[in-house]
């Protein structure tokens, strides 16, 4: 098969293995940066151009758009899909997995465990918003943040009203939600492909750190999940509409909670804590559908 790559930088991790294994099963793989990609939009005959030559004869896309070319990275891939190429990730459910807000309403509509969440239109009734959450401490989260950025944990009321309102003054938006004390720090990435879990690892924030973004210096171990984790994490990834996802989840004395469902995870993290193959486990997905 012909497989593309939608990477900006080559010598990523995650890029690299999926070239790997491609390569190992015998299969021609490009990378192409969708920002360099020219779209050619006409009545039956949508084309994609790149570096001044139309791309033909491609079987399957695997996009690994980064959150902030988000538009155009999901324009590259409508475009495919238009011309009726296979992708590992539709572009309706990336654009669905960029917006935290979207995706935690998708998820409570799939009557998934949540932490409990509160979004307004810059409330001046801040000290509401933190009641509705049970209080301090609690969470506020950017909702354009990734990797652990843009995410506070206000211990106090005074820090959380603060921190709400300085935001609401800069016209950024937010999520407050409630802390899971019990969670330790940590959290759960359930890698999903396929409607299938083909890895799982838990991730500790480091010594007074409550992200636990391996990013951010947290570590990670193998983990067996339990029969509730693997179906709400499978779930999860059903609702989003994701054929491979990472999909992240608290362990709170209520069961578990979703937190995220990333439709881009990174294999480094999954691969070293739990020995798999993941890259592998991606190309026969689009064997299985090709």
């Amino acid at each position: 098969m012909n497989i593309k790559i939608l990477s900006r930088n080559s010598h990523l991790y995650s890029t690299q293995r999926l070239i790997e294994a491609a390569k190992k099963r015998n299969h021609n793989v490009e990378v192409i940066d969708p920002l360099k990609c020219d779209l050619i939009i006409e009545k039956r005959k949508p084309s994609i151009f790149y570096k001044g030559k139309m791309i033909v004869d491609t079987d399957a896309v695997i996009p690994r758009i980064g959150a902030s070319v988000t538009f155009y990275g999901t324009a590259v891939v409508r475009q495919f899909e238009m011309m009726g190429v296979f992708t590992t990730t539709e572009s309706q459910s990336l654009v669905r997995s960029r917006d935290k807000l979207r995706s935690l309403q998708v998820l409570s509509r799939a009557r998934l465990g949540l932490p409990k969440t509160v979004f307004t239109n810059y409330s001046k009734d801040v000290g509401e918003v933190i009641d509705h959450v049970g209080g301090a401490p609690l969470i506020i989260k950017l909702l354009e943040g990734t990797q652990g950025l843009g995410v506070v944990l206000a211990e106090t009321k005074n820090a959380a009203e603060s921190v709400i309102e300085a935001f609401n003054g800069l016209q950024a938006r937010v999520i407050v939600q409630e802390f899971i004390k019990e969670a330790g720090g940590a959290d759960i990435r359930a890698l999903i492909v396929d409607g299938h879990v083909v890895g799982a690892m838990k991730r500790q924030g480091k010594e007074g750190e409550f992200r636990s973004n391996l990013h951010r210096g947290g570590t990670a171990s193998v983990i067996e999940l339990t029969d509730d984790e693997e179906n709400a994490a499978i779930k999860a990834a059903k609702a989003m509409g994701l054929g491979v996802a990472g999909v992240d989840m608290l362990q709170s004395s209520r069961g578990p909670l979703i937190l995220e469902v990333n439709s881009s995870p990174g294999l480094e993290g999954i691969e070293a804590a739990t020995g798999k193959d993941i890259a592998k486990t991606i190309i026969r997905y689009i064997e299985r559908n090709v």
